[in-house]
C-alpha cells in the first residue's frame, strides 16, 4: 500500500508520478535519501553516491559519474549506472530511464527466483525410499506367514487378524511422532545457536552439505571497516589490532611492540590530522560500549586514533576549522583548513594518487621538511594494494593566510603516512573453516568485492593460497556463449569467485550440484536469491533482505559463519538421531517377524496372538521411540566425513547392526518359548511369558541404540532423562497389565513370579552383551 514516486520530465515541465508509470526515456532527478525506481543510465552527477548492497552484497556506497558504460563489467562495477531498489546516500543526480519491471536487474533476478527449482532435502528423498523398501518387506513377510499358516489349517479369519497385526506392529508407524520430535528438537537447539529454521527438513539438510558457497561481507567479515596496517613515508610498517568500530586495540611494530619515540609522535600526527578531516563521531557509552555514526572509513580512522592514545573530542575542541572542501568522488580527497596554536594548517586524507601530488616533503626523514621519495611510497602503496587492503594517505601543511573561504587552495603538503584499510575476519571464523575442513565440509567464498581483498581473507583463512585460484566474474564467461561443462571447469579450479553476478552466483552452485555437492549457500542480498533457492540449503544472513530471508531455509541470526557450522553440528545430531529411531524400530520390528516365520518353520504353535503382538508394539516403539528422539548428540561428530548425498539411511553400519539385533532379539524370546513348552508349560502361561521377555528385550535394546559407535555404558544417563523415564513408564504399563483384571482378560496375561522375573531380566540382558561385543570388535577392526 506504500506508494514510490519519481521526479520527472515530460513536455519539458517538471513532474512527480508514481513509479510504476515510469517508461524507458523518462529523465529521472534523483538526491540523497531517494530510492531508485527504474534502471537509469546517469546523464548529470555530483557527488552522487550509492548503496547498492541488495544487488552486490557490499554495504559501501559507490561513486556514481556519467561516464561511458562498459558493458563488459558486471552490474556493480558500472558507474553510471543506477539500478533499481539502490538508495542514494549522497549528492544528486540525473538519468534518462533505461529499464522497467522486470527488465530491470533486480526483476531479471526475482525471475529467476520464480523459474528455478528448490533443491529437494536430502531426509525427504532417503525416507521415501525407506518407506518404499520397508513396506514391501514388511507385506511380503506378512503375506509369507499367512501362507504358512493358512497351510497349517488356522481359520481365515484368524489368518487375517494375525497378518494385519503383524504388518503393523512390524511397520514403524511410530517413525512419523519420533521424527518429527526428533527435528523440533534440533529445530529448538539450533535456534539457541543463531539458527532459525524456516522448514522442518532443513534441519537435517545443513548436516548433510559437503560445500558451503560463503559470502565475504558479514559473514566471514564483521562488516565493519578497520584499519589493520599504517605505513610511514619513511617506510616504517606498524600493524594495529582489535577490530570494527570501536577504539579498544593498540598500534604495534613489526615485532609486536609497543611504538615509542619518535615514531610515535609521527603516528599521533598522522592521527590528529585524519581526526581533523573527518565527519565522523565515534564515542565510547559504557563498558566495551561503542556508538559510531558517518562513513565507515572515517569512523575507523576515529577508531585508530583512540588506540594511538589520542581523544579524538580533545583534539577536534583544540582547534577552530578556517575552511574546508568535503569529500567528493569525483576529487577523492578531503580537506580541512585550521588554526591552532596562532598558524593555520591544513589536513587532507584521501587516496594516494590524489594526495601524493600535492606533498613535497615527508615526515620522519633526515631533518625536518625532508624530501619526499615518492617511489618509497609507491612501492608501499602497492605492496598494501596487492594484500588487499584499502588503502588512503593523509597529509598536513602550513598556510600562510589570508584562506579563501570560498575556493581554498591547497597548499605543498607534507605527507604523514599511508593507512590500510580491510574488513576484518570474524575472530571465531578461522577456528569454524578449520573444523569445516575437519569435517570433509569443503569452504569456497563467493563475493561481489574485489579479487584481491577477497584474496587476502581467503589467504587468511586458508580457504585460498594463490590467484590462480581466484576466478572473477569476467573470467566467467558469458552464459549464452560457454557451455555448462567449460564453465564446470573453472569452477572446479576455483576457491574464490569476485565480482560475480547474481546469474553468475547462481551457475556456479548449479554447477557444484551437477559435479555432486550438497551445496549450502549463504547470502543477504536480493542478489543472492536465485542461488538461495537453487542450493540444497540457503542460509539466509539475519541482517538481510526480506527478499533473501523469504528464500532460504534456514536464517542465520547474528550473520556468523560459525553459527553456521553450529548448524551442520546440530544437523548430524538430527540425524543421527533419526537414524537411532529408524534402527529401534525397525531392528524390533524384524524381531517380531523372525520369531513368528521361524516359529511356524520349525513346527511351534505362535509364540503371540494378535493382540498381544499390538500391544507389544504399543507399549515399546511408541514410548522409546519418540524419548529417542530426545538424544544428546555423540562427541566427535564433526571429527566425521560428511554423508554422501546419495547415501539411504541405511547404510552397512545400521544394516549389520539391525540384522544383528533383530536376529538377537528374536533368538533369545524363540529358545525360550521353546523351552517353555517342551517343559509342560501351557501356551496360555507360556505366552505370558515370552510377552514379559518381549518388552524386556526391547526395553534393554533401546540403550544399544543411543549411539552406533560408543558402548552403551559410555554414554551418560545425564544426556537423555526423557529415555530412562519412557522406559520406566513402559515397562510399568506392562507390570500394571499383568494385574488388572480387564486387561488380563483382554490381552491374556497374569502375574510372574519374582524367580520368572529375575530368570526373564538375565534371558533379555543378553542383546546388551551380544551388541556390546559386536561393537568392541568392530572398534578393534577399524
Amino acid at each position: 500500500m506504500l506508494k514510490s514516486y519519481a521526479r520527472v520530465v515530460r513536455d519539458g515541465l517538471d513532474a512527480t508520478i508514481p513509479a510504476e508509470e515510469l517508461v524507458p526515456g523518462d529523465r529521472v532527478t534523483l538526491e540523497s535519501g531517494d530510492r531508485t525506481p527504474a534502471d537509469i543510465r546517469i546523464l548529470q552527477a555530483r557527488s552522487l553516491t550509492v548503496d547498492e548492497s541488495l544487488l552486490t552484497g557490499e554495504s559501501h556506497a559507490v561513486g556514481k559519474n556519467p561516464d561511458p558504460v562498459d558493458v563488459s563489467l558486471p552490474p556493480g562495477d558500472r558507474r553510471s549506472m543506477l539500478y533499481a531498489g539502490s538508495t542514494v546516500m549522497s549528492g544528486r543526480g540525473t538519468g534518462i530511464v533505461v529499464s522497467t519491471g522486470r527488465n530491470t536487474e533486480i526483476g531479471q533476478i526475482a525471475e529467476t527466483v520464480m523459474a528455478s527449482e528448490t533443491g529437494r532435502p536430502p531426509l525427504v528423498i532417503r525416507m521415501e525410499d525407506f518407506s518404499r523398501k520397508i513396506s514391501i518387506a514388511v507385506l511380503a513377510a506378512a503375506g509369507l506367514l499367512a501362507i504358512i499358516v493358512l497351510g497349517q489349517g488356522m481359520p481365515p479369519v484368524e489368518v487375517f487378524f494375525l497378518a494385519v497385526a503383524l504388518a503393523v506392529s512390524a511397520i514403524p508407524e511410530g517413525l512419523p511422532v519420533a521424527l518429527t520430535v526428533a527435528l523440533s528438537i534440533a529445530t529448538s537447539r539450533m535456534a539457541g545457536r543463531n539458527v532459525i529454521v524456516r522448514f522442518l527438513a532443513a534441519v537435517e539438510s545443513l548436516g548433510s552439505c559437503t560445500l558451503i558457497a560463503s559470502d565475504k561481507t558479514g559473514t566471514l567479515t564483521v562488516n565493519q571497516q578497520t584499519a589493520r596496517v599504517v605505513v610511514l613515508p619513511t617506510g616504517e610498517e606498524f600493524s594495529v589490532t582489535g577490530a570494527g568500530y570501536a577504539g579498544e586495540g593498540d598500534i604495534l611494530t613489526e615485532d609486536g611492540a609497543a611504538v615509542s619515540g619518535s615514531a610515535r609522535r609521527r603516528l599521533e600526527d598522522l592521527t590528529r590530522a585524519a581526526t581533523i578531516t573527518n565527519e565522523a563521531a565515534l564515542e565510547r557509552t559504557g563498558e566495551g560500549v561503542w556508538t559510531h555514526r558517518g562513513d565507515a572509513i572515517d569512523v575507523a580512522f576515529l577508531a585508530l586514533t583512540y588506540k594511538s592514545g589520542l581523544d579524538p573530542a580533545a583534539i577536534r575542541e583544540g582547534v577552530t576549522t578556517v575552511a574546508e572542501i568535503p569529500f567528493e568522488s569525483e576529487q577523492r580527497y578531503a580537506a580541512v583548513w585550521y588554526r591552532a596554536d596562532g598558524a593555520v594548517r591544513v589536513a587532507v586524507k584521501g587516496a594516494v594518487e590524489t594526495v601524493l601530488p600535492f606533498c613535497r616533503t615527508m615526515a620522519g626523514g633526515q631533518g625536518e621538511g625532508s624530501s619526499l621519495d615518492r617511489d618509497r611510497v609507491l612501492r608501499a602503496l602497492d605492496g598494501l594494494t596487492s594484500r588487499g587492503y584499502r588503502v588512503l594517505a593523509v597529509a598536513h601543511g602550513r598556510v600562510e593566510e589570508p584562506v579563501s573561504v570560498e575556493d581554498p587552495e591547497v597548499p605543498a603538503l607534507e605527507i604523514l603516512g599511508l593507512v590500510g584499510f580491510m574488513d576484518p575476519i570474524r575472530p571465531d571464523v578461522p577456528g569454524a573453516v578449520r573444523q569445516c575442513r575437519r569435517a570433509g565440509v569443503d569452504v569456497v567464498m563467493v563475493t561481489g568485492d574485489h579479487p584481491a581483498t577477497a584474496l587476502a581473507i581467503a589467504r587468511e583463512l586458508e580457504i585460498a593460497d594463490s590467484p590462480n585460484e581466484v576466478v572473477t566474474g569476467t573470467q566467467l564467461g558469458d552464459a549464452e556463449t560457454e557451455t555448462l561443462s567449460e564453465f564446470i571447469d573453472r569452477v572446479r579450479r576455483a576457491r574464490v569467485f569476485a565480482r560475480v553476478t547474481p546469474l553468475q552466483k547462481l551457475r556456479i552452485v548449479e554447477a557444484y550440484r551437477e559435479i555432486g555437492a550438497f551445496v549450502a549457500v549463504t547470502g543477504d542480498g536480493v542478489n543472492d536469491a536465485p542461488a538461495l533457492r537453487s542450493a540444497n540449503i540457503g542460509v539466509a544472513m539475519g541482517s538481510g533482505t526480506d527478499v533473501a530471508k523469504d528464500t532460504a531455509s534456514l536464517i542465520v541470526a547474528d550473520d556468523d559463519f560459525a553459527s553456521i557450522v553450529a548448524g551442520i553440528e546440530e544437523g548430524r545430531y538430527a540425524y543421527d538421531n533419526v537414524r537411532k529411531v529408524v534402527y529401534l524400530l525397525v531392528s524390533t520390528g524384524l524381531a517380531e517377524v523372525l520369531l513368528f516365520l521361524v516359529a511356524l518353520i520349525v513346527g511351534l504353535p505362535l509364540p503371540l496372538i494378535a493382540v498381544q503382538l499390538l500391544w507389544l508394539n504399543l507399549v515399546t516403539n511408541g514410548i522409546q521411540g519418540v524419548a529417542l528422539a530426545f538424544e544428546g548428540g555423540d562427541p566427535g561428530v564433526m571429527d566425521r566425513p560428511p554423508r554422501r548425498p546419495e547415501e539411504g539411511i541405511f547404510d552397512r553400519l545400521m544394516i549389520e547392526e539391525t540384522l544383528l539385533s533383530g536376529a538377537v532379539i528374536a533368538l533369545v524370546a524363540l529358545g525360550a518359548w521353546y523351552w517353555l513348552l517342551e517343559n509342560g508349560w501351557d501356551e496360555f502361561a507360556a505366552r505370558n511369558l515370552v510377552v514379559l521377555l518381549m518388552v524386556l528385550l526391547e526395553n534393554f535394546h533401546v540403550f544399544n541404540c543411543r549411539s552406533e559407535y560408543l558402548s552403551a555404558f559410555r554414554v551418560p544417563i545425564s544426556r537423555n532423562y526423557f529415555l530412562i523415564a519412557g522406559v520406566v513408564a513402559a515397562q510399568g504399563i506392562h507390570i500394571l497389565a499383568l494385574y488388572v483384571p480387564f486387561l488380563q482378560d483382554v490381552l491374556r496375561l497374569q502375574p510372574v513370579s519374582p524367580v520368572e522375573w529375575l530368570s526373564l531380566l538375565a534371558l533379555a540382558s543378553l542383546v546388551v552383551v551380544v551388541m556390546e561385543v559386536e561393537k568392541a570388535v568392530r572398534k578393534r577392526r577399524s
